[in-house]
């Protein structure tokens, strides 16, 4: 039963990750067959915005190297649901170029809070990654496609520890002025806590950022990930990152563990009265299959509760 709670957004739109954030973190490659139809499948259970894949270098991410044959099979989806939104991560211009000629409508870039894992990510500082993604989003903007900006390592870092705020403002601030329509906070490795969140939120909102620009993006290391995004919204944040049965962790982050599992938010969403679009007995089935093809159970809590009730 659906209890309304004061303070809260009457409907969430959920930025499923599990395709791209959640495969790219699996030891196996999966066949790109099996990834269309899990997006196929998503995209059937309600999920209007799911990011399909990366153009990285495949020596980087081996596990989204074919990110050239996925994209052509995803095209009959945009036509059947109008308005879905596919996008797809770039790293530079040269991955621009490659979603470009594929007729991507969506993309996002990824930057770091901290120095430290700039340098592991992308072999650069972090002001150096800033500036590498200047022509990107201004090229973006000309195709008439509208950037997403990731931002990494928002409450702490393995390596450097705590990120103070004022660090993640100064950083997220910066993403917002080269263009980017959207800034996702990214709990990369899952230490945030709820205070956390409502500090890091009010000093966006201090330095000018409507909250309707912010997303957020935990990951559950600590069991943390459903506390914070309820904090996110009371806080005003309307758009929540979440993986499908949970999958995915970061290649470059050995502490980070699964994404916040997409069932698990839409459980609590749905009882607290909020609108997704999302069917959950859909989703869960979708989950359970795509568990069935990696061959390992899900670790998402909703889905080993309802799985036995959708097959």
């Amino acid at each position: 039963m659906a209890v309304r709670a004061d303070g809260l957004p009457a409907r969430v739109r959920i930025h499923e990750v599990g395709a791209r954030d959640g495969l790219q973190n699996e030891s196996s490659l999966v066949p790109v067959e099996v990834k269309a139809e899990f997006i196929t499948r998503l995209v059937a259970a309600g999920l209007g915005t799911v990011e399909a894949t990366s153009f990285v270098h495949p020596k980087w991410v081996p596990q989204l190297a074919d990110a050239e044959q996925l994209v052509p099979r995803l095209d009959g989806l945009r036509q059947a649901h109008p308005g879905l939104r596919l996008p797809v991560l770039v790293p530079n211009e040269r991955g621009l170029d490659r979603a470009l000629d594929l007729g991507v409508t969506d993309i996002a870039v990824f930057a770091s809070a901290t120095e430290t894992f700039a340098r592991r990510n992308l072999n650069r500082s972090a002001e150096e990654v800033l500036e590498m993604f200047r022509p990107v989003v201004d090229r973006a903007a000309q195709a008439g496609v509208p950037t997403r900006g990731y931002l990494s390592m928002c409450f702490g870092d393995p390596w450097e520890g705590p990120v103070p705020a004022a660090q993640v403002v100064d950083f997220g601030v910066r993403l917002l002025e080269l263009g980017c329509t959207e800034l996702s906070l990214g709990d990369t490795i899952g230490v945030a806590t709820p205070g956390q969140v409502t500090e890091l939120l009010d000093g966006f909102v201090r330095a000018g950022v409507p909250v309707e620009r912010i997303a957020v993006h935990f990951h559950d290391t600590y069991g943390q990930a459903l506390s914070n995004t309820l904090t996110a919204l009371r806080s005003g944040v309307t758009t929540v990152d979440a993986s499908a049965g949970g999958l995915g962790g970061c290649p470059y982050a050995k502490s980070a563990t699964g994404n916040l599992a997409t069932e698990d938010l839409v459980w609590m969403l749905h009882g607290l009265g909020i609108e997704t679009g999302v069917d959950l007995r859909s989703l869960v089935a979708t989950s359970s299959w795509m568990a069935r093809q990696l061959g390992r159970p899900s670790p998402s809590r909703a889905v080993q509760a309802l799985a036995g009730t959708t097959d």
